[in-house]
């Protein structure tokens, strides 16, 4: 038996020079139960990228604890963010790819020299479906043999771009006839991300006025990966400074924090959750939370964020929050992905 796959000598001699655009998102359950949900943390929570803990002691906690509480837990969080077309950030994430591809075809981005360049765009999940091994492989037979690929996490991070590229690096180490392939690993100081970031903002301020107090709330990570070497505290908070300057902010006009923080580690401060509750403390009563590190709306952003922090903020004495979107499949998102992958189409 051959130990590398290949193709079919049709398909693999005379079908090849399609440039395909590879969109990598985390993933979601596959439905809002506990099985579900079980499955899916099983796969991400056993990535030695998301939890660095000695495999075999990590295995006994996974295993022997948290798949059994949290699932049900989580299942109940899902079911409140539901929709008719299934997961919030598969929806998205395929609006998004259609959206792109698209936009490809409408701006001429598919010509080269007075000839059809054949664009293909497809969409994949690290953990979950559609798989990135499923996809790499469907295009693949489809013909594609020049490849970039975008993870849509505008800040690099170990557990998030770099776990998408070893899984993509995993799938081609046992193919015969490797594609050209360009990885795009952060865009948190992109422009185009940039202005994306800043006019949705903006918009949300025209409509519902300035707030006191603008909150940046970044996906959080523990601090040691930071001390080891990861630069996604950086990158967050020079979209932080970049964003801020656009819209002319002050320094006590707004504050970068992190969410989702899990165990009892110490991760990157300040807490979104802690800071909610101390903002009316301070007089800050009036805000708008925005989600720079999230592509698409998700779990952490449609009820920890929109949900369960604004519960948090307004126990304490808060009075007027709200919740800004994430950049979804808003026209300056779509272009923004467009931007940056057509240098290397």
């Amino acid at each position: 038996m051959a130990k590398f796959s290949g193709l079919s000598k049709d398909v693999g001699h005379t079908k090849r020079g399609k440039t395909g655009v590879l969109l990598v998102n985390l993933g979601t359950p596959d439905a809002p139960t506990a099985s579900a949900v079980r499955r899916y943390l099983a796969e991400f929570l056993s990535d030695p990228r998301v939890v660095e803990i000695p495999k075999l002691v990590w295995m006994l906690i996974l295993h022997g604890i948290i798949l059994r509480i949290r699932p049900a837990k989580s299942a109940a969080l899902y079911q409140q963010v539901w929709t008719d077309n299934g997961s919030p950030l598969m929806d998205i994430t395929r609006r998004q790819t259609e959206k792109l591809a698209q936009y490809f075809k409408d701006n001429g981005c598919n010509k080269s020299q007075n000839e059809t360049q054949d664009i293909s765009v497809e969409f994949c999940m690290r953990y979950g479906k559609p798989s990135v091994s499923d996809t790499l492989k469907r295009m693949h037979n489809e013909g594609v043999d020049k490849m970039v690929v975008l993870p849509l996490y505008p800040q690099y991070a170990a557990p998030t771009t770099a776990s998408a590229f070893d899984a993509i690096a995993k799938e081609l180490m046992s193919w015969r006839y490797l594609p050209s392939l360009h990885f795009i690993n952060t865009y948190h100081n992109n422009p185009d991300f940039i202005h994306a970031l800043a006019e949705s903002i903006k918009r949300d301020f025209t409509a519902n006025g300035q707030p006191q107090k603008l909150v940046l709330s970044y996906h959080g990570m523990p601090e040691r990966n930071l001390h080891l070497g990861d630069p996604y505290y950086c990158f967050c908070m020079l979209t932080t400074k970049l964003v801020v300057e656009q819209l002319g902010l002050s320094k006590d006009q707004y504050i970068a924090t992190f969410q989702s923080r899990f165990g009892k580690a110490k991760w990157l401060t300040p807490y979104t959750d802690a800071t909610m509750a101390s903002l009316p403390e301070q007089d800050v009563r009036d805000i708008a939370v925005v989600c720079p590190a999230f592509s698409a709306d998700c779990l952490e952003t449609l009820e920890e964020i929109a949900e369960e922090n604004r519960l948090i903020f307004e126990e304490a004495g808060g009075q007027k929050y709200r919740y800004i979107p994430a950049l979804n499949d808003d026209e300056l998102h779509i272009k923004m992905m467009a931007n940056i992958v057509q240098p290397y189409l």
